[in-house]
């Protein structure tokens, strides 16, 4: 199937939702108006009301007319789906004749045939290089025989990506044989290891701010002095806790001769986009001035020029206690996040002493565990003897401290780091009009999220200082 008309049909079901979220939009502003006039015991709106109204009513209006035609689009591009996925269908049938089969001696038959360019043969390319550089030099006949030969099987094979600003030259690895472009490097991303263990939730439709009502002051109980006396009385008071909706995005303007001429481009610069959506999430998590989990988080100092493994473990469980205390039955301390260089340093700790209390399937003599099928950014790491769960972020700064080379550990209550995501983020934009005249498809990702730490004082705790200095191993 051409990538082209699942492309269509993908922009125009963006293109519907957002006309039947303006139609909603209109909808609901009209709604607060009148509630608001009601709410005033205003028989009447007011002329700004009124005029308001009627933009809105003529917008709905609008958009209900643009979600019919796009509608109409978009039953018409699947039609033409259909009649393709038919077409293909109908191609791979085979229809017996009654022709007289052939003696078995007197067929020649064909099994798969072999690639012009092999992996097993030719693992580096070479083959597939020195025929370029003939045919284009010498115009070697035979190895313009092998490179159409060769071009023919991709059309066959990943006919979609023949289909369908970096230029050329920084993909070159991406315009050759299949088996030599699966090798290729990503760029590596410290991703989101931290928000994937977050409380998470979806986020609203509407809106750049979510307000939470957070009890500040609350009701009390005392002992009645006698019978019939007054009962302790204090009233409720809550703060309203604003999060505000931020946006993490990117983008990056391919040419069009790189999309074209080249192998699977697209999905490469796509998948290195999300990668750098998701390490702003997480790193915003983490690091945001004032909100972030680094300022929100009660400081536990640990304080050492020789640090060591056996006295870094107490100060995590202060840093446990201290979340205990101030949530009680509100939460519990489940995760302790920290960078990969203090896991492996605490990992290279050796010690003739175990802790007194040891969580069920901790070996008694062991200071944690490991999970040998855990890498980075793919689940918890281990466990630590109390039983909480170890991850690994690499969004943890290193240069703090008044030495500028300190790392910080986290010890959080899963339920209380709260993140809200859409449901399909991220998102992402192909637009060719923009840098159409230079040739140009422009690409962005991005991803609408809010986050907050803050619901309870002191519900989050950290473990700072020289004792988590540049690790020695």
């Amino acid at each position: 199937m051409p990538a082209g008309i699942d492309d269509l049909i993908a922009s125009i079901e963006v293109e519907l939702d957002a006309a039947k979220k303006r139609r909603t939009k209109c909808a609901k502003e009209v709604e607060l108006i009148l509630a608001k006039a009601q709410q005033d015991g205003r028989s009447n709106l007011t002329a700004e009301e009124d005029d308001r109204v009627a933009e809105l009513f003529a917008a709905r209006d609008q958009a209900k007319t643009d979600i019919e035609g796009i509608e109409r689009k978009l039953e018409n591009a699947t039609k033409i789906k259909a009649e393709e996925m038919e077409r293909q269908a109908e191609a791979k049938k085979v229809t017996p004749t009654e022709a007289r089969r052939p003696a078995y001696d007197q067929v020649a038959r064909v099994g798969q045939e072999e690639r012009t360019y092999r992996k097993d043969q030719d693992p580096l390319g070479k083959g597939f290089l020195m025929d370029i550089a003939r045919q284009f030099s010498y115009q070697d006949v035979e190895a313009a025989s092998r490179l159409a030969r060769h071009m023919q099987e991709e059309r066959i094979e990943r006919a979609e990506y023949l289909q369908r600003a970096v230029g050329t030259s920084a993909f070159s690895g991406l315009t050759v044989p299949q088996y030599l472009t699966d090798m290729y490097a990503p760029a590596t991303a410290a991703l989101r290891p931290f928000a994937d263990v977050c409380n998470r939730h979806p986020l609203p439709d509407q809106g750049m701010s979510i307000e939470i009502s957070r009890i500040t002051t609350s009701s009390d109980a005392g002992l009645q002095a006698s019978q019939n006396a007054g009962v302790t009385e204090q009233n409720m008071d809550d703060t309203l806790l604003t999060v505000p909706v931020q946006t993490a995005a990117g983008q990056q303007t391919i040419s069009r001769q790189a999309i074209d001429r080249g192998t699977g481009i697209e999905d490469v610069a796509f998948q290195d986009l999300f990668n750098r959506v998701a390490t702003r999430l997480d790193s915003t998590l983490l690091n945001q001035a004032t909100t972030g989990l680094a300022a929100v988080a009660q400081a536990n100092a640990y304080t050492d020029l020789t640090p060591t493994g056996a006295e870094l473990y107490p100060k995590i469980l202060g840093a446990a206690a201290g979340v205990e205390a101030n949530l009680l039955a509100m939460g519990a301390p489940t995760h302790a996040v920290m960078h990969s260089r203090r896991w492996y340093w605490l990992s290279s700790q050796m010690s003739n002493t175990w802790p007194m209390i040891n969580s069920v399937n901790i070996p008694v003599q062991a200071s944690g565990t490991l999970d040998p099928n855990s890498s980075y950014a793919s689940g918890p790491r281990g466990v630590l003897p109390n039983g909480m769960v170890v991850v690994v972020d690499n969004n943890i700064a290193t240069n703090l401290g008044a030495g500028t080379d300190e790392d910080e550990l986290y010890v959080v209550p899963a339920t209380e780091c709260h993140l809200w995501e859409d449901p399909g983020a991220p998102l992402f934009i192909r637009a060719e009009q923009p840098h159409a005249a230079s040739l140009g498809v422009l690409l962005v990702a991005y991803s609408y999220f809010a986050y907050t730490f803050g619901r309870y004082a002191n519900g989050m705790q950290k473990v700072g200082g020289t004792g988590l200095i540049t690790p020695a191993f």
